[in-house]
């Protein structure tokens, strides 16, 4: 069961997918569904946590694609992705 804490801070997160650039915060859960892009939730989860989207991380979004702003460039701790604002949506952040 989830800690009182960890549930008010993910009440107060939001997803990456709906930041602006300049956005900096620290990872709160990735917590992917089903109709994200097509993707099995669980695979999407299991990426995302292989490239480094842990509880805890710090991210900043630091470039937004010219069409539809997508996609996002973010850093994860020291490293930098590229993901699609609807990968970047199971991902939420405060």
């Amino acid at each position: 069961m989830a800690s009182h804490d960890t549930m008010k801070a993910a009440a107060t997160a939001q997803p990456l997918g709906l930041c602006r650039r300049g956005f900096r915060g620290t990872l709160v859960s990735v917590s992917p569904v089903a109709t994200q892009g097509g993707f099995d939730p669980e695979e999407l989860e299991r990426r995302l946590l292989e490239l480094g989207f842990i509880e805890g991380a710090t991210v900043q979004i630091l470039h937004e694609g010219p069409f539809g702003r997508d996609p996002i460039a973010i850093r994860v701790n020291d490293t930098t992705v590229a993901l699609r604002r609807h990968e970047a949506m199971a991902i939420l952040a405060q």
